[in-house]
């Protein structure tokens, strides 16, 4: 598995507990197993799951404050997951590059989403690095 196939897998994850509105690891146990194959993907999708759980309130609080006209209840499930992956990424990951974690979201979102969703995250992650100030 790739590092682009472990993202996708935890950003699944990430939808898997919003569509259970459970976010606890346990949840997305039985999901992951028989789809991680080594241990550098499985400790990058536990480490990228632990990071949104203790931290969901921040990150939907980013995702919240930078939508213009919406509300976070209103933005589909997948858009959500594919946001709070790349902000948790974004802010939590320091061996992640912005640039890649924006370019990766950006990429989810044209496989997963609907024919707006990629330019969508990509304007709402370009917001959320402008107003945080954000380093590479």
């Amino acid at each position: 598995m790739s590092r682009r196939m472990a993202r996708e897998t935890a950003m699944q994850a990430y939808y898997q507990m919003e569509i259970h509105k459970e976010y606890v690891s346990g949840i997305t146990g039985k999901y992951l197993e028989g789809v991680i194959d080594n241990d550098k993907d499985k400790k990058y999708i536990d480490e990228m799951i632990d990071i949104f759980i203790a931290n969901k309130e921040t990150i939907d609080k980013l995702i919240n404050d930078n939508l213009k006209g919406w509300d976070i209840d209103r933005l589909s499930k997948i858009d959500l997951s594919i946001l709070r992956l790349g902000i948790a990424e974004m802010l939590f990951r320091d061996d992640i590059p912005l640039k890649v974690s924006i370019n990766e979201a950006i990429e989810l979102g044209k496989r997963y989403g609907t024919d707006d969703s990629s330019g969508f995250i990509s304007g709402l992650l370009g917001s959320v690095v402008n107003k945080e100030a954000l380093d590479e």
